[in-house]
């Protein structure tokens, strides 16, 4: 059997998946592919159970808020092939109104507390988790922290002005 690698992982997604697999890239030798939500399961199912790729370790998953586009969120799966050594980045961009996503928790349990995570600091839902709530914020809590909602200073605070730094 050849040698795993970034070229023969997108082979075989783009057999199976070809109509689904857009955008891709290998940022720093990280091969990194979109897809949307209907498929993602199929494309993570695809991924762990193939004879061929072992894709059983899944790293991380986590999410990116970008205020100016529509689809105004990124849930972004790492994955791990540990017997081949070769890992993948899978994104799935959400609508910015409701993003919402099946659960990964039906392949991997480890899916829980990131996906709870992800939730907690992002306001993503994860469509079947079996428990699906805030783990490191305050339950009363009625903002997601990692949103890009608010800005990062107040444009008003003096201490901040060049002139007193002599600029």
């Amino acid at each position: 059997m050849a040698k795993l690698n970034n070229n023969t992982v997108l082979q075989r997604l783009q057999e199976r998946f070809a109509e689904t697999i857009r955008n891709v890239s290998e940022p720093f030798g990280l091969l990194t592919i979109e897809t949307d939500t209907t498929r993602i399961l199929d494309v993570l199912e695809f991924l762990k159970t193939d004879s061929e790729l072992q894709f059983g370790y899944l790293t991380d998953i986590t999410a990116v808020h970008y205020p100016d586009l529509e689809r105004a969120f990124a849930v972004v799966y790492h994955v791990h092939s540990l017997v081949n050594n070769v890992r993948i980045r899978i994104k799935v961009f959400l609508d910015g109104n409701y993003p919402a996503i099946p659960t990964a928790t039906v392949l991997w349990n480890g899916a829980d507390w990131m996906e709870r995570e992800t939730y907690d600091f992002f306001g993503v839902q994860f469509v079947g988790h079996p428990d699906l709530r805030r783990i490191l914020n305050v339950d009363d809590m009625d903002v997601f922290p990692m949103r890009k909602e608010y800005p990062l200073e107040d444009p008003n605070k003096v201490d901040k002005k060049d002139y007193f730094f002599g600029r």
